[in-house]
């Protein structure tokens, strides 16, 4: 009886420590599981492109007729569009505008990183400190023309506007110069090198009512509001005298 028990006995516990094995098994290790994490900014970069962007750009980001092709665009102007909120367009023949962004920054991070692995291209620049009296002389050299020179920004051509730079982060300043949106025109690294980038997102970070170390500060506002306000301070001056000179007239 004895001899028969034993084998039947022996069965029975491999058969459970086979089965608490398969069980064991079946929970990822610590590596599949930190794997399954990492993985995850780009699986919604993935799904949030699919969703929302791949309508026009094409599920590669290979374009169609209704949007252009990002191949080579790279990172960098995919992360620019998206965090100054021009896009995603309500409709393909919606006009680009800033605004705020469509996602938070986690979501924004994790659409551009999946882009870059399709079409590859520039990556989001890093912005170093840099230089903002000589960021201002580069300024107003090359940017203050449709921006202004206190960074209020324009009306340029065909209805298109400049846009106000105040509160633009740094890595957008550096992008800009690079991408080249609407009318502004793309730099080169012979045009503005790093530094140059470098200095002149450092000055535009100082624009904006902190600027103002006092008085009226018109500047803040743009050439249209002090043109305004120099034409009413001429025609005050001009009616003055008028009233002035019509008094000493002889009757």
């Amino acid at each position: 009886m004895n001899r028969l028990l034993l084998p039947a006995l022996a069965l029975v516990a491999g058969t459970l420590a086979l089965t608490a094995a398969a069980s064991h098994g079946a929970s990822a290790p610590p590596a599949v599981a930190s794997a399954t994490a990492s993985a995850a900014p780009m699986s919604t970069g993935q799904t949030v492109f699919l969703r929302d962007c791949a309508w026009c750009h094409g599920d590669e980001a290979e374009g169609t007729k209704n949007a252009p092709s990002l191949v080579g665009v790279g990172q960098r102007a995919v992360d620019f569009y998206l965090r100054t909120g021009q896009m995603p367009l309500s409709s393909p023949d919606a006009r680009l505008e800033p605004g705020p962004p469509a996602y938070d920054s986690r979501t924004i991070s994790a659409i551009v990183k999946y882009v870059g692995t399709l079409a590859g291209g520039p990556d989001v620049p890093a912005v170093a400190p840099g230089d903002p009296v000589r960021g201002r002389t580069l300024f107003l050299e090359n940017c203050a023309a449709c921006h202004s020179g206190s960074g209020t920004g324009a009306i340029v051509a065909q209805g298109m506007r400049a846009p106000s730079l105040w509160h633009t982060a740094s890595e957008q300043i550096a992008e800009a110069i690079r991408v080249g949106p609407g009318p502004m025109p793309r730099f080169s690294q012979r045009q503005l090198d790093e530094k140059d980038a470098d200095d002149i997102a450092s000055y535009v970070q100082k624009l904006g009512p902190s600027q103002n170390a006092g008085g009226l500060g018109l500047d803040q506002y743009g050439p249209v509001v002090e043109g305004a306000v120099g034409l009413l301070g001429l025609l005050t001056v001009l009616l003055l005298l008028a009233r002035f000179l019509g008094k000493r007239a002889p009757r």
